[in-house]
């Protein structure tokens, strides 16, 4: 698996890691997926300025919705990482 843990594979059963494996994944995975919200902010912001660009004004605004979407995601993901998800990676690496 991309962290290193079968138990965050889709295909391994979670009954695999202990609370204290999975609490190490969560930096890594939030990574991942701010990346992901990256991606898509990226893809629909050039989505959005091409039918801006060809006059489809329907499609632009429904596309800006979800851009407005994606940053949203993007922002919660930061206000977890800072609040809950890098205070317990800093504690684990000084316990």
């Amino acid at each position: 698996s991309v962290t290193g843990l079968g138990c965050l594979d889709a295909r391994a059963p979670c009954r695999k890691c202990n609370e204290g494996q999975i609490l190490a994944a969560l930096p890594k995975m939030a990574k991942a997926a701010k990346k992901v919200e990256h991606y898509e902010i990226a893809s629909y912001g050039c989505l959005c300025t091409y039918a801006e660009m060809l006059g489809y004004e329907q499609a632009h605004d429904l596309l800006g919705l979800t851009l407005d979407e994606e940053e949203t995601a993007d922002q919660k993901l930061t206000e977890l990482a800072e609040a809950v998800i890098n205070p317990q990676a800093v504690e684990g690496e000084s316990a």
